[in-house]
């Protein structure tokens, strides 16, 4: 299902991709010779792990990209068009979450903020990117979501997913989910493919590396969706293993 000799040369831009999964996925798809435009907040971070790809043989930029900031989203977008002229692969990956109160109890302030980041980022910076990715021959977008957007595993009596009751971070994955669909289905005549995945639980800071699974674990599925061949899906939901219910 995966063609990586199609992406050879081709350009991928995943956001958040200074450390954790994110930088799995950027180091993943460098590995794949295809040209790797690392997003992220932080300068120095940034460029710290632009160079530690470009030791490992990456052809790996660094690109100041905040996807709560509509003027990094727009600066970078223009930078990409003024420099390569397309975007093959985007990797929606920044992400936030809190763990600590019930849906009852939680700061509606902080659930903006994670809404923010995890659903209207993926959002602008989508759609910013979108007609760069229409000048590709093969566009893809991966959304980094989790098991824990899943409906049908949140309502199964006894699923794990069910008794991890987050109200911020589950209902953001849950709508980037919807995000998923809807973007698919707006481009199913077109060579651009749009799939969510789960990492699974990884030790990343997110989670103060409390993960059975490593980044780079977590980052398979994304190389995996954003390298798939034209005979690939579209609009679906995935790990590692296979497909997920929505």
């Amino acid at each position: 299902m995966a063609n990586v000799e199609l992406f050879q040369g081709d350009i991928a831009l995943i956001s958040g991709a200074n450390k954790g999964i994110g930088y799995e996925i950027a180091r993943g798809l460098g590995a794949k010779k295809i040209k790797v435009l690392l997003g992220a907040r932080d300068r120095t971070r940034g460029r710290a792990a632009v160079e530690k790809l470009q030791a490992e043989g990456a052809d790996a930029h660094f690109v100041e990209l905040n996807v709560t900031d509509t003027g990094t989203i727009q600066r970078a977008a223009e930078w990409i068009d003024k420099e390569f002229g397309r975007l093959d692969i985007l990797v929606n990956n920044a992400g936030i979450g809190e763990w600590g109160s019930k849906p009852s109890g939680a700061d509606l302030a902080k659930v903006r903020e994670i809404y923010d980041t995890n659903v209207f980022g993926p959002m602008a910076l989508t759609q910013a990117m979108l007609p760069l990715l229409r000048k590709s021959k093969h566009g893809r977008i991966v959304n980094v979501s989790s098991s824990l957007g899943s409906l049908t595993l949140a309502t199964q009596p006894g699923s794990p997913i069910s008794q991890f009751v987050v109200l911020g971070y589950n209902t953001s994955k849950s709508a980037l989910n919807s995000l998923t669909v809807q973007f698919a289905n707006e481009l199913k005549d077109t060579p651009i493919k749009v799939n969510a995945i789960c990492p699974g639980y990884c030790a990343t800071d997110i989670n103060g590396h409390s993960g059975p699974r490593t980044a780079a674990q977590g980052a398979a599925a994304a190389i995996q969706y954003a390298t798939l061949g034209e005979d690939g899906p579209t609009g679906g939901y995935f790990n590692d293993e296979g497909r997920l219910p929505w």
